[in-house]
Parts: structure tokens; sequence; C-alpha cells
């Protein structure tokens, strides 16, 4: 079985066949499911989400596009189903992305480190997403010692990778590992401990090859943990077996 550590089921992108699809999710291997949060909206949407069905947990945070949002009430609110529910697992996703800016970066940089101040608080893991924002980024995780988690969709190097996992960061992997072009990620990912590797789908985005540019689903990760066997010389089976349990250890599910 799979634990796909990062998928938004909560999006409109999935609102004709939502159900239909969580249902079948066992049957095609996915025995776990991280859903994180980009807003205080889609954060209720997935603690709600993670009520309805065993296998599925929550993460409630603001996405760094949504960082204008994050204000002392909202915290407040992310702190109460953080403490309500037993089923949400971590602050997140968090953190920073210049690609687009459609939020200025001293915001953006505002938003993260009140988040990441939160899971401090709370003794739970955060999830990042940060883009062509490194510098800023590891500058923010170095004001936090105490907080770990996991950099989702992982675009740094693999010796930023190795600077992450030695201070107890995991790093996730999405279906950029099977695209042609994906050079940094295949080098992250054959560098790493294994015991510091997640893999995810982030759906509906990064569908794997030969998917690609279709709408992405759980049920695809079965692509990256093959691809992820390739680079690491395993049986699929093995690498099933490990990322199951690191993602475990990184949200704390028995």
């Amino acid at each position: 079985m799979l634990f796909d550590t990062h998928a938004h089921m909560d999006d409109r992108a999935f609102n004709e066949d939502r159900d239909a699809l969580l249902a079948r999710l066992p049957e095609q291997g996915i025995g776990l499911l991280m859903n994180p949060g980009c807003s205080l909206a889609s954060s209720r949407d997935a603690v709600a989400l993670a009520a309805r069905y065993d296998y599925i947990y929550a993460a409630v945070g603001s996405h760094p596009d949504a960082a204008d949002e994050v204000t002392p009430a909202v915290l407040d609110e992310y702190r109460l189903l953080c403490k309500q529910n037993s089923k949400v697992r971590a602050i997140g996703e968090i953190g920073l992305d210049y690609h687009y800016e459609d939020v200025p970066r001293q915001r953006q940089q505002e938003a993260f480190r009140a988040q990441m101040g939160l899971a401090a608080e709370l003794t739970l893991p955060v999830i990042v997403h940060e883009r062509e924002a490194h510098e800023d980024g590891m500058r923010i995780v170095e004001e936090f010692p105490a907080v770990t988690g996991v950099f989702h969709c992982y675009s740094g190097s693999a010796e930023m990778a190795k600077w992450l996992v030695s201070r107890g960061w995991y790093i996730g992997f999405t279906g950029v590992l099977t695209f042609k072009n994906a050079r940094k990620a295949v080098e992250t990912a054959a560098a790493i401990p294994l015991d510091r590797i997640v893999l995810e789908t982030d759906c509906p985005y990064m569908s794997p090859e030969p998917f690609r540019g279709r709408r992405n689903d759980p049920g695809r990760l079965y692509r990256m943990a093959e691809a992820l066997a390739q680079i690491r010389d395993l049986p699929v089976e093995k690498i099933h077996e490990i990322t199951m349990e690191n993602g475990k250890r990184l949200y704390r599910i028995p």
C-alpha cells in the first residue's frame, strides 16, 4: 500500500466525482492520504473530508498565495481546528512562492513565520511549499529549529535537501520524478537517505508520465513509486513499504 502524503481532494477539480474516486482508492493501493489546506476555507474542507474517511488525514494552513488572509483571528481558528480534531496532523501547506508573487514577498514571509510559530506552539510538523525562494525559505527554517516537517514537491538542489534532512526534515517527490527532464529531482532522490523520502501526487496537479497534462489523482501514485524504485535500484514493493512508514512517521500516525 502507498501513502499519498499530499493530495488536494477538496479541490473543485474533483467536485463531480470526488466520492466515487475516494471510494475506490483503497482498491488502487492507497492506504493513507494527507489532504492539506491552502486557505482557511480549504482547511475547513480538508478537516471535514478527513472526518468522513478513515484513511484520510488533514493539515490546516494558508499557502503563500493566501498569505494575505493570515491574521491573529485566522491563526486562532487553525489552533482550534488542530486541538478539536485528532486527524489534523500538520500545519500546511505554508511557505514562500516567488514565481508569480501574487502576494508581496514581505507579506508571504510574515505569514510563513506566523504559521511556523503556530506549529512550534502545537508541536506539529509543517508542510512547506517553497518555489524560487530558497534563500529566504532556508533562513526562516533556521529561525525555528524545533519545527520540522516536509518540503513538498521539492524543487531545490540535492545539497539543500541534504541540509534539510540533516535537521530532521523529509523531502516530498511528485510526478516530476517521471519526467524526462527531471534531472534535479532524480539527483536529489538518489542522494538523500531513503528513510527521509515521501511520495505525493499534489493532485489535481503534477500528473506523472504517461498522464502528463491531465487531471492527477491519488490512483497514479504508483508511477512515482516505480520511478523511485528505478532510481534506487530496489523492488517497487520495498519502496511501497519504506515510503508508507516514512509518511506515518512524518505525520505521527500509528
